[in-house]
This record gives structure tokens, C-alpha cells and sequence, in this order.
């Protein structure tokens, strides 16, 4: 049995709960059904009866939503470890559509198993609560930034939490990171035009504080693009012992 999708759920719990033995021996016999899934292609689609959450295993996704005239808004990025619709759990109609911004290699667990975990484990059941917590903390943040932070700082802001992000998990080692979005998807994420991005990440680049190559982003400048785009990843409520705290994070930048 392939068991990468129960070793990244469980780094990803870990980051934000204390697991034990016990714990890990229940998820690692969640059965998960793996699918490879192309770039562009939803993964579960608004309007969507739900029956199953997904684990992202490998690739990069990301949430959406479009307005009537067709404009879409993105609402949240996702990365390895991460359970996109944990929610459906209690909520089995979808409200917006996910998709894979890459070719992504998902596990899918029906809810009746997840259910049942969270019944025997509760120690696993509150740390998935956990987990819907932080994602609303995220959405907060996101909030905030697009109504009040300029284009240039709501930028800043979004290249340093997926770095916090996929640093957690091994993914982003001194600050470098693949980031697999074009300016487009950038856009409708930031609530900006394509020419502003365009303009926005070269002014960045001037200044020193990242390079992107391709998909390749490196932060050269942490705590000025942190002080930028006002970040403070507390709000990921990551455990100290897992991921960097603000304190030690600043003090390596």
C-alpha cells in the first residue's frame, strides 16, 4: 500500500497538534484511494455533492470562485499535507471549486472513514477542528490584505505565508520555494490586474527582496519583505518545535 498521503497528513497534523502513537496508528489505517490529477482540471467542483475529503499529497491547488460576469477570485492556495475539504465533512454541497495548478497527486478518504476516526481518536478529531480554525484565520488574513493593504504589501504578504508554509514541510529550505502560479492566477488571487502584478513583482525585484525564475521564488530579503507585507505567521498557529517561531525567523532572516 502507498502510504505517502498518510505521512503527509501527518506532518501536516503535527505542525499544528501533538499526535501520539496511538493517533498515528489510526491514521496510517485510513483507507486512501490515490489519483493523479492534471493541471487545470477541478478536483471538486462548486455545486458538488461531497462524500469524500481530500488529502494534497504532491502539486499545488488552489480554491475559487466566479462572479456572474465570469471573473474568477481565488480564495486559497494549498499545499502538500493540506485537507482543501475538511469542511464537507459537515457541509457536503460545495460552495466554491478547487483545482490543481499543476499535475497533483491527491488521496481521497470517504467521510464515513473520517468520521470514524474522529469518533475513536479525539485527540485526531481536534486536531482537524484545529485545522478548520487555522483555515478561517487564513481567510482572515487574506481579508484584511485585500481591503487594506496596498497591491505591492498584499503581494509581499502572500509570497511570505506560502513560504511559511511550505517551509513547514520541508519544501522551501533557506527561503527558496517553487512557486507554480502564473501572473494570472497571482491576479485573481491578490484582486489585481496582470499588469499589476507584472509591475509589482519586478518593483520587488529591484528592491532586492525576491527573484523568481520561472517557477522558481527566492526570498533574499525576509524580514523586508515580512515588514512589506505585514507579516506576522502567527495566525498559521503552527506548534514552536515544528516550524520557526516569528522570533527565530527574524532572527536567521
Amino acid at each position: 500500500m502507498d502510504r505517502t498521503a498518510h505521512k503527509v497528513l501527518l506532518k501536516r497534523l503535527n505542525l499544528v497538534a501533538s499526535i501520539d502513537s496511538e493517533d498515528e496508528a489510526a491514521i496510517g489505517a485510513l483507507p486512501v484511494t490515490i489519483r493523479e490529477i492534471e493541471a487545470g482540471i477541478d478536483i471538486v467542483s462548486e455545486g458538488q455533492y461531497v462524500t469524500q475529503c481530500c488529502i494534497l499529497i504532491d502539486g499545488f491547488t488552489y480554491r475559487y470562485r466566479h462572479t456572474l460576469e465570469g471573473k474568477r477570485q481565488i480564495i486559497a492556495f494549498h499545499v502538500a499535507g493540506d485537507i482543501p475539504d475538511l469542511h464537507s465533512l459537515h457541509m457536503n454541497y460545495m460552495d466554491h471549486s478547487f483545482a490543481a495548478t499543476t499535475p497533483a497527486r491527491v488521496g481521497f478518504v470517504s467521510h464515513e472513514a473520517v468520521w470514524d476516526l474522529c469518533m475513536r481518536r479525539p485527540n485526531v478529531a481536534a486536531a482537524m477542528w484545529r485545522e478548520t480554525l487555522i483555515d478561517g484565520a487564513i481567510f482572515r488574513e487574506w481579508i484584511v490584505g485585500l481591503g487594506r493593504l496596498s497591491g505591492l504589501s498584499r503581494t509581499a504578504h502572500l509570497l511570505c505565508e506560502l513560504a511559511m508554509r511550505m517551509r513547514a514541510v520541508g519544501l522551501a529550505p533557506d527561503y527558496v520555494y517553487r512557486l507554480p502560479l502564473t501572473q494570472h492566477e497571482l491576479a485573481d488571487a491578490l484582486g489585481l490586474t496582470v499588469v499589476t502584478v507584472n509591475r509589482v513583482l519586478k518593483d520587488l525585484r529591484i528592491s532586492g527582496l525576491v527573484e523568481r525564475e520561472r517557477s522558481r521564488m527566492v526570498i533574499r530579503d525576509w524580514s523586508g519583505l515580512a515588514r512589506l507585507g505585514e507579516f506576522d505567521p502567527r495566525y498559521l498557529h503552527f506548534r514552536v518545535p515544528i516550524a520557526m517561531a516569528p522570533e527565530a525567523m527574524r532572527e536567521r532572516a
